[in-house]
This record gives C-alpha cells, structure tokens and sequence, in this order.
C-alpha cells in the first residue's frame, strides 16, 4: 500500500476587486502530481471542499492535459476533502500548490495550519510553490514557534507580483508577510526556476519552479 501526500488547493476564485478570476494554478497541481503518483497516493483537500476555481487553464501545456483528461483525476479534483475531513497522521507530507486564491484562504484557515503542524512534527515535508506558502504564514510548532521562523523560503517574490501587475489587488505582499515571521527569504531573479529546501520545508519560487518541488519532495521522502 503506498503512502500518502496531501496536496491543498485554493478555494477563493476572485482576484481582489478587480473582476478577475482566480482559483488553484493549474500546473502548480499537476507537475508535481506528476513526478509524485508512482510513488505516493494523493488526497486533495481545500478550505470549503468540492471542486474548486482554476487558473492558469493551458490545456496546450501537456501534463496539464493529461490530468485534464483523466476522469479519476477530475473526479478526485471535485471532490477535494474539507479540512475537517483530514486526519493529517495518515500523510507524509503536505504540499500547497498556487494561484493568487491562496492569498485570500490559506493563511487564516486553522484546519490547515493544524494539518501542517502535526504532519511536520510527526517528521514530515511541509512544501508550497509560488503564492502557496501562503498556507504556512500562520503555521505554529506546538512549542508557539512559528514553521517558518529561522527557515529558508522562497515564494513569489514581492518583484514578480509588482511585474505581474497584481500589487493593487493583493492583501499583503507573501515575500513580506512571510520575512515578518522570521523566514529567511532566498529568492531569486524573476520567472525563475528556483526551490529550497531547509529542515523539510520545501519552498519554491514560481510556476516554472512546481515539477522541481515536486521532484525535492520525492528526494526527501523516498
């Protein structure tokens, strides 16, 4: 029987107030998924379950389309767990992919902050790429402490969502928030492939770096 990872998407689909969707980036799921499913089963969960908002929709992409078109993985993808479906001792790693939508619902919801505490003290990965760290800016170790204090890091970087043009409808800045909890920001230049990966929290910096985190969290665990 393999083990498992859990894999947490967005379920906020607007962008601010600028009439813009949003949701979970598609590739941020998929590439990793797609170095991780040989070895590990993958749960899904978001902050209200069911099927949650997409973004980044390239079906020209082909490990998107692959997923896209499997319908054991559309069926997993709109039936996501809700937090309090989770029993966070079943997984060896959590893993919180992007899309600005995790700006709005990852850093508050207690039921994923208490998932990720105990997979990380039971001895497993915390991992997020791009805007998915969000999901660790309120993250507490039992002692108080917060994960990602003292811990190298990267995310989105406050340079890529000026060049973005997504500043105005943001309700923090992710680099920023994140620094103020005492990460240790190692961000790179723009559009970069970049992860790190410091005392099994696995960061990485954008969309082009979602495989990459996925092939850390494989090296970490296997």
């Amino acid at each position: 029987m393999k083990q498992k990872i859990l894999f947490v998407v967005s379920s906020h689909g607007e962008l601010g107030d600028s009439g813009r969707k949003t949701g979970y980036y598609l590739s941020e799921v998929t590439h990793p998924w797609s170095v991780l499913e040989e070895e590990f089963d993958i749960d899904v969960v978001s902050p209200k379950g069911g099927r949650p908002p997409v973004d980044g929709f390239d079906l020209k992409d082909p490990i998107n389309r692959k997923f896209w078109d499997n319908p054991d993985w559309q069926h997993k993808m709109s039936t996501t767990l809700t937090p309090e479906q989770v029993d966070p001792n079943q997984y060896r790693a959590v893993f919180f992919a992007g899309g600005h939508g995790a700006m709005f619902d990852f850093p508050d919801n207690v039921g994923l902050q208490k998932i990720v505490t105990t997979i990380y003290e039971n001895g497993g990965i915390a991992a997020a790429v791009c805007h998915g760290p969000a999901g660790l800016i309120n993250v507490r170790l039992s002692d108080g402490t917060p994960l990602i204090k003292g811990k190298n890091f990267d995310c989105f970087t406050n340079e890529e969502e000026k060049e973005n043009g997504t500043v105005p409808f943001m309700p923090y800045m992710l680099q920023t928030a994140l620094e103020e909890k005492g990460g240790n920001f190692q961000g790179t230049a723009p559009w970069t492939d970049h992860v790190v990966v410091d005392n099994r929290v696995i960061t990485g910096q954008n969309p082009m770096s979602a495989k990459d985190v996925g092939k850390a969290i494989l090296k970490a665990l296997v």
